[in-house]
C-alpha cells in the first residue's frame, strides 16, 4: 500500500483495508492534501483484487473537524476560477468514495463537523461511538455545505438536511441514529467490535452481488415505481442470476458450505 503523509492504509482483516486520517492534531481536518490522498487511496483500494470491505476512520479523539479553517482563509483569498477547481477536486473525493463498488464503513469517534459529516454520509454504513457529536456547521463561517449537501440530504432527507445546515446544531449520537447520519451507536469500547460484526456480515455476502447493489440502488429514487424502474430490476436480476458467483452462492448453501469468496 502507498504511503501518504496524512493518511495510514493499514490491513484491518483478511480482505478489509483501513484508511485512518492522520491529523489528530488537528482532529483530522482536512486541506488539499488530504483530499487529494483520499482520493488517491480510495481509487488504489478499489483497484486492489485483495480488498473487498474499506474502512473511513479517524487518529485520535475525534473522527474529522471538517476543512481544515487555514485551507478555507486561503480560499477565501483566492480567485474564483482556483476555488472552483479546488471545490471539483472535493467534490470528485466524495463521489469516488460514494461510488466505491466495495462496501465503505465509516467508524466515527467524537467530533464529526462540516465536511466530516458530509465523508460519513458518502460511506455506505456510519458506525459511531456514544461520544460521538454532528454539526453541519459551514454556515459559522459565512459558507454553506454545497459539495457534501447532496450526501447528507441522501443520508436524512432534504428537511432534515436543511435544519442541519441552517441552524448548524450540534446533535448527538442518538440524534444522529434517529434522523439516519449513522445506522448504529455503540460504546465507544464497543465501537471496533461492532464496525469487525458488520465486516462479516458484508465478507459473507457475495462481491459481485455488492457491486450490483450498489450500482442498482445508485439509479433508484423515493416514490412511484415506474415502469422504467421495473424493466431495470427486472433486467438486472436477469443477469446477475447466470453469473458465476450467483451459481456458486446456491451451490454453497445446497451444500451447506462456505461460498468461496469468504476470506480464509
Amino acid at each position: 500500500m502507498t504511503i501518504f503523509e496524512t493518511l495510514v492504509l493499514s490491513q484491518r482483516t483478511p480482505g478489509v483495508a483501513q484508511i485512518t486520517m492522520a491529523r489528530p492534531a488537528v482532529f483530522n481536518a482536512f486541506d488539499e492534501l488530504m483530499i487529494g490522498e483520499l482520493d488517491a487511496a480510495f481509487a488504489e483500494l478499489i483497484e486492489d483484487a485483495s480488498v473487498r470491505v474499506i474502512v473511513l476512520a479517524g487518529e485520535g479523539k475525534h473522527f474529522s473537524a471538517g476543512a481544515d479553517l487555514q485551507w478555507m482563509q486561503r480560499a477565501s483569498q483566492a480567485t474564483q476560477e482556483w476555488n472552483l477547481q479546488d471545490a471539483r477536486r472535493f467534490a470528485g473525493m466524495l463521489h469516488r468514495i460514494a461510488s466505491s463498488p466495495k462496501p465503505v464503513i465509516a467508524r466515527v469517534q467524537g467530533a464529526a463537523l462540516g465536511g466530516g459529516v458530509g465523508l460519513g454520509c458518502a460511506c455506505d454504513i456510519a458506525i459511531a461511538a456514544d461520544n460521538a457529536s454532528f454539526s453541519v456547521s459551514e454556515a459559522k463561517f459565512g459558507i454553506l455545505p454545497a459539495v457534501i449537501g447532496p450526501y447528507v440530504t441522501n443520508a436524512v432527507g432534504k428537511r432534515q438536511a436543511q435544519r442541519l445546515a441552517l441552524t448548524t446544531t450540534r446533535i448527538g449520537a442518538a440524534e444522529a441514529l434517529a434522523i439516519g447520519i449513522v445506522q448504529q451507536v455503540v460504546a465507544l469500547d464497543a465501537l471496533d467490535a461492532a464496525v469487525d460484526a458488520t465486516l462479516k456480515e458484508l465478507l459473507a455476502g457475495s462481491p459481485n452481488a455488492q457491486r450490483e447493489i450498489k450500482t442498482l440502488f445508485a439509479q433508484l429514487e423515493v416514490g412511484p415505481i415506474s415502469p422504467e424502474v421495473r424493466e431495470l430490476t427486472a433486467q438486472t436480476i436477469s443477469r446477475v442470476r447466470g453469473t458465476p458467483e450467483a451459481r456458486e452462492g446456491f451451490a454453497a448453501f445446497l451444500a451447506k458450505r462456505p461460498p468461496n469468496w469468504i476470506p480464509q
